[in-house]
């Protein structure tokens, strides 16, 4: 078992933040200056984890009022509202010889915990087809093929309802039934 911390980013993990999303998104992956922008602009949405000092995972969002997150334009945290009611996952990444040790799973639960107690609705992201049944067993739904064509890959929106008010269901517009 890897001892690992989680924590929120700062502007010093940069560089670890690009080496391991280098690692994991070539070459479709978040430039060092996206990943600075990011940092900087909501770090409330981004956590490290990190082992013996070293950065080897991570997971960055931005927040926004959006419900169609197809928009490449987000990414580049255009259309980030700090006080968005959903937050957006932009990626989740683990350096591959730290894979298999649950790592993503801390990540995760993390990030839920911060986006429920800052009272976001809704979790959104969009993932390859061989990763929506890892995102299912995180509590996530399907919400249907995204129109993202980012890197030429057919992607797949998945949503978690957060803070939900016993006795009412919602769609995955947000709307209420």
């Amino acid at each position: 078992m890897i001892d690992v911390n989680i924590r929120q980013v700062n502007k010093h993990d940069v560089d670890g933040c690009y080496r391991t999303e280098a690692a994991c998104y070539t070459p479709d992956g978040a430039t060092r200056e996206k990943i600075l922008k990011r940092i900087m602009l909501f770090p409330e949405g981004f956590f490290i984890a990190e082992s013996d000092e070293k950065i080897i995972g991570f997971i960055n969002s931005a927040s926004t009022d959006k419900e169609d997150i197809t928009d490449e334009e987000l990414k580049d945290m255009v259309g980030h509202v700090k006080g968005g009611r959903n937050m957006v996952i932009f990626s989740l990444a683990v350096l591959p010889e730290f894979q298999g040790n649950g790592i993503s799973k801390q990540l995760m639960a993390r990030f839920i915990e911060v986006s429920k107690a800052l009272k976001k609705e809704k979790i959104l992201l969009i993932c390859k087809s061989e990763l929506i049944l890892y995102y299912q067993n995180h509590g996530f739904l399907y919400g249907g093929q995204s129109k993202s064509q980012h890197g030429g890959f057919e992607w797949h929106e998945m949503y978690l309802p957060l803070n939900a008010q016993p006795g009412r269901t919602r769609t995955k517009n947000g709307r209420d039934i």
